[in-house]
């Protein structure tokens, strides 16, 4: 009698696990959710554990706090009247007041202005040439091809500025090959690497020609997560090639972009530093003066170390502060961004 209650009373439950499985096909789910929780290993359990793993980790961790973080500190100069022959803490505490010089200097206005036109410039005309490589990349039949193309372009990235800029001028000079051209053919030469109008434009193209291909290998990676089922099943539906870059493509690269487009917000007011100082002379300081050589410049040969400092702990508090919005608004859209947000 024991044994036959037994059964009955185990029966509703076999039969509603079974039901709920046909029905809703949540009856693996449901089983694995009302496994109890694995207790969580405790810390001495874990470092016996993974002590290879945090071993090959101490170097890196090293480097970035003795290279990264510890020089951070220095930042305290920036409300200092710092002089070289003083240590920090006996140099005068001023507290905004390099701030407010930097506010009211003019070259301080003229490096901000710099800056921001061309990394407003790289943003708009160099951020999706690595997009427009991969898909190029990407649409290439032959592996042959495709492979020597990509060696091709991202070689150059492994190319010194100082490298980069002997060959623009070797092009674009005014002794240059395509000047040549232009005198052979009874035209006047055009001084492309010493007009400071057109030097933005002459500082995109020599961004893009060196770090465009490399860029190319991050939305590569992208494109090669997204199922070719799906381009199968829009080519047979119909869709040209067209149609599946713009309903497939694109979507599945969406996350890596707004990652990237994210990293380089904050990064916007650091345009670069040897490009700028190699081609000073060429093009005049007006022009080629960025916020990178405005810190040089004003700190390290004019003697106004804690301006310089100054003028770096601005740009990277309103670098963080990009990041932190645009970080923001990718949550607003759907987007993971460079971190994920609460749930909600």
């Amino acid at each position: 009698g024991r044994a036959a209650a037994r059964q009955a009373a185990a029966a509703p439950g076999r039969g509603a696990a079974r039901g709920t499985g046909a029905a809703g096909g949540t009856g693996a789910a449901g089983a694995s959710a009302a496994l109890p929780r694995r207790p969580r290993a405790s810390l001495r359990t874990r470092l016996r554990r993974d002590w290879q793993m945090l071993l090959l980790m101490v170097p890196g961790a090293l480097c970035l706090l003795l290279f990264f973080y510890v020089p951070i500190l220095g930042n305290v100069i920036a409300f200092q009247d710092y002089q070289p022959y003083l240590t920090i803490w006996e140099a005068p505490f001023v507290g905004l007041q390099n701030f407010t010089d930097l506010v009211d200097d003019d070259r301080f206005g003229l490096a901000l202005r710099n800056t921001l036109v061309l990394a407003g410039l790289q943003l708009l005309l160099f951020f999706p040439l690595p997009i427009l490589l991969a898909l190029i990349v990407d649409s290439m039949m032959t592996p042959r091809l495709r492979r020597a193309f990509q060696s091709i372009v991202y070689l150059p990235h492994f190319l010194s500025w100082v490298l980069v800029i002997a060959l623009f001028h070797q092009v674009l000079g005014g002794a240059g090959f395509i000047n040549q051209m232009i005198v052979r053919s009874g035209g006047e030469a055009i001084g492309f690497m010493t007009n400071p109008d057109t030097f933005p434009l002459l500082v995109v193209l020599e961004v893009a020609w060196k770090d465009a291909g490399w860029g190319m290998i991050i939305f590569l990676a992208a494109l090669a997560a997204i199922d070719p089922a799906l381009y199968e099943s829009a080519a047979a539906d119909g869709a040209g090639r067209f149609r599946r870059i713009l309903h497939i493509t694109l979507p599945g690269m969406r996350p890596v972009i707004v990652l990237l487009l994210i990293l380089n917000l904050g990064s916007i007011l650091t345009v670069g530093f040897e490009q700028f100082i190699l081609q000073r002379d060429a093009v005049g300081a007006d022009a080629a003066e960025v916020l990178d050589t405005y810190a040089y410049y004003t700190g390290v040969i004019g003697g106004s170390w804690s301006m310089g400092a100054a003028a770096g702990l601005a740009k990277g508090v309103v670098g963080t502060v990009l990041i932190l919005a645009a970080n923001k608004i990718a949550h607003l859209l759907g987007e993971d961004g460079i971190y994920r947000g609460r749930p909600s």
